[in-house]
């Protein structure tokens, strides 16, 4: 498959979403050997980097002006990685209630829609802060 790697360092600003998921439906749609519908991966991809880069901005980093939000999206092995790495506090994604979404502004709904799209996720900590990393089979 397609060597791709982009690293992306944003400040902790919601106005960069639109050009973070942007870049990841650039990178969906350039992908020469995924066979699926390009747009839809294009959309998806677009769709979680948002979810989990607006999650980063606007839970885990306080709102913190000199924090920022890394972004690191990878084609390994077949498969397409995204990482996004913020400097927060972090939270128990299994302490999520189980949403139905019935009243508004409720929380989860960003990581509801990222597990629904991507194959794998998985939340953990690392040095200084925390990573949300998604997979997407592209056989």
């Amino acid at each position: 498959m397609d060597n791709v790697e982009i690293d992306i360092k944003v400040p902790n600003q919601t106005r960069y979403l639109s050009l973070i998921g942007k870049i990841g439906e650039d990178v969906a749609r350039t992908l020469k050997r995924y066979r699926g519908d390009r747009e839809e991966l294009a959309y998806q991809i677009n769709l979680v980097l948002t979810e989990a880069t607006s999650n980063a901005i606007l839970h885990a980093s306080d709102d913190a002006a000199d924090r920022t939000i890394h972004i690191n999206i990878a084609v390994i092995n077949r498969n397409l990685h995204i990482r996004v790495f913020d400097q927060g506090q972090g939270f128990d994604p299994e302490a999520l209630p189980n949403q139905d979404f019935q009243e508004p502004g409720e929380s989860g709904r960003g990581v509801y829609i990222i597990r629904s799209i991507m194959d794998k996720v998985n939340f953990s900590r690392v040095d200084g802060g925390h990573v949300l990393e998604m997979i997407k089979f592209l056989h």
